[in-house]
């Protein structure tokens, strides 16, 4: 993404539509900021695209007002400029009437054909604010342009695309080059809609970073700055208990690796201490493949429960391997009781399917810490069947069914993917954008569970800790690249650690 405010803050379509208003409410006219956003992404075609025929497609509102500026100040640059638009011109409103007055050339209707012989074609039709699925002309421009291969390059957001939820409606186009203003939003980053946006450009076209203080995003693009300022620094003056003693549940003897790939990523993200509870059973498989990382035999929910009475085991795993069942329902109510830091992963969720609401009232209990879960799709439907019902449904999408699963278990929730959402019980959450496919491999999610794991002993805020682990594991992945298995993540993490302190 190239962003002209190095910001993290995403808008909603209403509260992008809220910076519009307090900005004019501030003395800028609209049109100026219509002129500025046209000339933003006018410019950046220029500098991407050789000259060439140019379809610019309109709508009946103020996108299509940004696409008559477009079009004006591209055919004053030389370029050939054929514009078409949705409906009557005569039934333009307010500053895209404006817009369209300033056009010296014709206006012709949108048909499927709009595409025909351009070279590149601008949509301009429906921005982020699409309240209905695109039929009509649009939709079968949208088809026909697609099926010729045509470039497209977008103003504000794909047609087709929710800018809240990133869901296509109707018929969508995939654009070359997505310009957007002022901040991206949500619809940007979750998928599909990044895969349709291309390159990703956010333009400043006057708007003051000001209104934002009186809009109160809570929805942000997970990247340093979100967490930086709590994230953990190596001290000169600390030692290994300082920086925590993360403890990870073992599995059976016959499914151990999880449980070393988790506490090899806590070890790595900077816990002065990992111990894996094992059970009798696996300890001799644990044994023969931990150096740095301890080991403790441990049988059933009291033996766990003795292990935490020492304090200064400050954050533990359960779930990766630790089997389905009542024995893992009890590890995990053990461990709420203790007061540490608790990471809930695979098969620490699943064990609570039938009974969930257990769950969420020993993690809203007296003793309990910071709770972080970090399903995947299939877990949170498990475990959230009302919440993950709603999917696909307007209003429920990825962002907000990880938050009104946060708000129920009263946890940090981490709903995993290429569009990762980390979501708090207040309602603020980040979306990733640095995961790669090289991440979708076996274990990887063991991996960062345990980075989660490790930035928590180390006493970072569960919200921050948990964005901050997602990133870093993105990082990791992309660091490598192909090839990549899940024992290679934490071994990148010391290259990406080094990179991230000395930038921030």
């Amino acid at each position: 993404m190239t962003d002209a405010t190095d910001s993290i803050e995403l808008l909603t379509v209403e509260e992008m539509g809220r910076a519009d208003a307090l900005t004019i409410k501030g003395g800028t006219a609209g049109l100026t900021l219509m002129e500025n956003a046209g000339r933003a992404a006018a410019d950046a075609i220029v500098a991407r695209f050789p000259q060439g025929p140019v379809s610019v497609l309109c709508g009946p509102g103020n996108n299509g007002g940004d696409g008559f500026v477009v079009a004006r100040l591209l055919a004053e640059r030389g370029w050939s400029v054929t514009l078409f638009l949705v409906g009557p011109r005569e039934k333009l409103k307010g500053d895209a009437a404006a817009a369209a007055d300033r056009w010296p050339g014709a206006v012709h209707p949108l048909t499927a054909d709009a595409g025909k012989g351009a070279s590149l074609v601008v949509d301009a039709i429906f921005g982020a604010g699409l309240a209905r699925d695109v039929d009509g002309p649009a939709a079968d421009a949208i088809r026909r342009i697609g099926e010729a291969g045509t470039p497209v390059i977008a103003v504000d957001i794909p047609t087709g695309i929710d800018g809240n939820t990133g869901q296509a409606r109707g018929a969508a186009f995939t654009a070359a080059l997505t310009v957007t203003f002022f901040r991206p939003k949500p619809g940007h980053l979750l998928l599909p809609g990044r895969l349709l946006c291309g390159e990703l450009v956010v333009a400043d076209i006057g708007i003051k970073p000001e209104v934002l203080a009186e809009i109160g995003p809570h929805t942000f693009v997970n990247a340093p700055p979100l967490w930086a300022s709590v994230f953990p620094r190596p001290r000169i003056d600390s030692h290994k208990y300082t920086r925590g003693h993360a403890v990870v549940v073992s599995g059976d003897a016959s499914h151990t690796g999880a449980a070393r790939l988790a506490a090899r990523g806590a070890l790595r993200a900077g816990a002065g201490l990992v111990t894996v509870a094992s059970p009798p059973s696996a300890m001799p498989v644990n044994a023969a493949h931990l150096t740095s990382i301890m080991l403790m035999p441990f049988e059933g929910a009291d033996a766990l429960t003795a292990i935490l009475e020492d304090k200064r085991k400050n954050a533990l795993l359960v779930g990766p391997g630790a089997g389905i069942g009542w024995e893992t329902r009890d590890n995990v109510l053990a461990a709420l009781l203790s007061g540490a830091a608790i990471v809930l992963d695979a098969d620490a969720l699943t064990s609570f399917a039938e009974i969930p609401r257990d769950l969420f009232v020993a993690i809203k209990g007296f003793f309990a810490g910071p709770v972080v879960m970090t399903p995947h799709e299939g877990e949170f439907s498990r475990l959230f069947p009302n919440i993950a019902s709603k999917k696909g449904e307007e209003g429920a999408d990825k962002l907000e069914r990880a938050r009104l699963a946060a708000a129920e278990a009263a946890a940090i929730v981490i709903l995993k993917g290429p569009d990762t959402v980390v979501a708090a019980p207040d309602g603020r959450a980040a979306i990733a954008r640095n995961a790669g496919p090289e991440l979708a491999t076996a274990g990887s999610g063991d991996v960062l569970a345990g980075v989660v794991l490790g930035l928590l002993a180390q006493g970072m805020p569960p919200f921050e800790a948990a964005c901050a682990a997602v990133w870093l594991h993105g990082e990791a992945g992309d660091c490598f690249g192909p090839g990549l298995i899940s024992e290679d993540l934490p071994e990148m993490l010391p290259a990406v650690l080094r990179d991230l302190l000395d930038r921030i």
